[in-house]
C-alpha cells in the first residue's frame, strides 16, 4: 500500500487523530518530529516558521533543485505559515491560533515565550483545555536549563558516548539525531498522555520534556547497577558484556553480518551451525554472562566459520537452522530489502515540487484506522493566508500583518 499522495487529497480513511489540531512551532528535530508523528495519523498540524527564518532543517543535508529533501520528510502532513510572533500581530494572531487549537509544540529557550507574553499563563486564558508541550535540552528548571541544548550534548551527557566505540578508542557520537528522535517519540508519547488526562479533567496541562532524559531511560539498567554495584558500563565496541556470540563478522565476498545470541537456544543453534557443539558443553555457556566472558573463543569460531562463506549462504544457513543473523546493510541494502518492501516501509509519495519521493512509512499499522502520509513537506509559509482566513481574518488584515512583519 503506497501513499501516493496531492496535497489536501488523501485518497484514504480519516486517521484515529482527525479533529485534533496541532499548532508546531518547534524546530531541529524532536518537536517537529512529534508533530510529523501527529499528523500521520489524522491530526491537522500547523507549522508556524519565522518569516525571515525558516526551519533549518528546510537547508540540512543534501538538497534536489534547491529543496531541502530532510524538510520534505519532517514536513510531511503539515500546512506551513509563516509568524513572528516577537511583533504584537503576530502575537495576537498566535493567541487566535491556539484558542482553536488542541496542542501547541514549542523548542524555545525556557523563558523565550514568557518573554514576547506567550506563556503558559497567557495560552491557558486563550484555552484552558490546551496542551502545550515545551521541548529542550536541559528541561524548564534547573542548573543546565538556559543552556543551548542540542541532541549531541544528551548523547553526550546521558552515557551513550561512553559506551559506544571500541575499548581502546574515543568515545562514538552517532552519525544522526538519535536523542532528538528519541526525544520525539517521547514527545508524541506524552501529548497523547496529556490528551487523555484532558479527556477526564477537562484541562489542558504543560509538557517538559528535556533531551536528555529520554536516551537516558533507553541506555537501559546503567543507573541502577551504578547505584547497587558500583559498576560502570565500559565499551565493548561490538560485543556485548550480557551475551556471546555477539559481533559483526565479514563474509567471504567482503560484506558484513551482524550475530546476536540473546536467547540460550540460538547460542546454542549458532554454535552447532558453526561446527562447535563442543562448546555448548562447558559450564560457562549455561549463562550470557558465562559467554561474555569467553567472547573470543566464540568470536573465532563464528568468524572463522562466516569467512568462509559469502553472504547469501550465511543469512541462508543460519535462517536454517533459526539462527539470529542479519546483514550489514546500508541505505541501498534498505530501498531493496524485501522485507522493507512487503511492509511498505519505504513507501512513495506524489510532491508537487519533485515529484515521486521515497521515504519512510508512519510508524507502525493499525488494523482498523491506519495513518497515511498526504502530502510531503510543503515551501515556507505556503498556506498563511489560507489558515488565517479559515481563523477568520479579512483581507485586509492579512494584509496590515504582512506590512508589519508580522508573516
Amino acid at each position: 500500500m503506497s501513499a501516493h499522495t496531492e496535497a489536501g487529497r488523501t485518497g484514504t480513511p480519516q486517521g484515529p487523530l482527525t479533529g485534533l489540531r496541532v499548532l508546531d512551532l518547534a524546530t531541529l528535530f524532536a518537536g517537529p518530529l512529534a508533530a510529523t508523528m501527529l499528523g500521520d495519523f489524522g491530526a491537522e498540524v500547523v507549522k508556524v516558521e519565522h518569516p525571515a527564518k525558516p526551519d533549518p532543517s528546510r537547508g540540512h543535508g543534501p538538497s534536489k533543485d534547491g529543496i531541502g529533501l530532510w524538510w520534505k520528510l519532517l514536513g510531511r502532513n503539515k500546512r506551513t505559515i509563516t509568524l513572528d510572533l516577537s511583533k504584537p500581530g503576530g502575537r495576537a494572531t498566535l493567541l487566535r491560533l491556539a484558542a482553536t487549537a488542541d496542542v501547541i509544540i514549542e523548542n524555545f529557550r525556557p523563558g523565550t515565550l514568557e518573554k514576547w507574553h506567550l506563556g503558559w499563563e497567557e495560552l491557558s486564558a486563550a484555552n484552558p483545555r490546551l496542551v502545550l508541550a515545551r521541548v529542550t535540552g536541559f528541561g524548564q528548571f534547573g542548573p543546565y536549563a538556559h543552556r543551548p541544548g542540542f541532541g549531541t550534548l544528551a548523547e553526550a551527557m546521558s552515557g551513550f558516548a561512553a559506551i559506544t566505540g571500541e575499548p581502546d578508542a574515543p568515545p562514538t557520537l552517532p552519525p544522526f539525531g538519535l536523542a532528538d528522535s528519541i526525544a520525539g517519540l517521547a514527545t508524541a508519547y506524552a501529548v497523547m498522555t496529556a490528551l487523555r488526562a484532558r479527556d477526564l479533567s477537562g484541562h489542558g496541562q504543560v509538557i517538559d520534556m528535556a533531551i536528555i532524559e529520554p536516551i537516558l531511560t533507553v541506555i537501559g539498567p546503567q543507573p541502577l547497577w551504578y547505584d547497587q554495584l558500583g559498576h560502570v558500563q565500559p565499551r565493548t565496541g561490538n560485543r556485548s558484556a550480557n551475551n556471546a556470540p555477539r559481533n559483526t563478522y565479514r563474509t567471504a565476498d567482503g560484506s558484513w553480518v551482524a550475530v546476536s545470541t540473546s536467547a540460550q537456544s540460538i547460542a546454542e543453534r549458532v554454535m552447532r551451525l558453526v561446527g562447535r557443539p563442543d562448546l555448548i558443553e562447558e559450564p560457562w555457556f549455561a549463562t550470557g554472562a558465562g559467554r561474555a566472558r569467553h567472547t573470543d573463543v566464540l568470536d573465532e569460531a563464528v568468524g572463522a566459520w562466516i569467512a568462509r562463506r559469502s553472504r547469501t549462504e550465511v543469512v541462508d544457513a543460519f535462517e536454517k537452522a533459526e539462527a539470529a543473523v542479519a546483514p550489514i546493510q546500508d541505505v541501498r541494502d534498505v530501498m531493496a530489502d524485501p522485507q522493507y518492501a512487503a511492509l511498505d516501509t519505504i513507501t512513495t509519495v506524489d510532491d508537487p515540487e519533485l515529484g515521486p519521493l521515497r521515504m519512510q512509512n508512519v510508524l507502525f499499522r493499525l488494523s482498523a484506522t491506519p495513518g497515511a502520509i498526504r502530502w510531503a513537506g510543503r515551501p515556507h509559509g505556503a498556506d498563511t493566508d489560507a489558515v488565517l482566513a479559515e481563523l477568520g481574518l479579512s483581507g485586509a488584515e492579512i494584509t496590515t500583518l504582512r506590512s508589519e512583519g508580522a508573516l
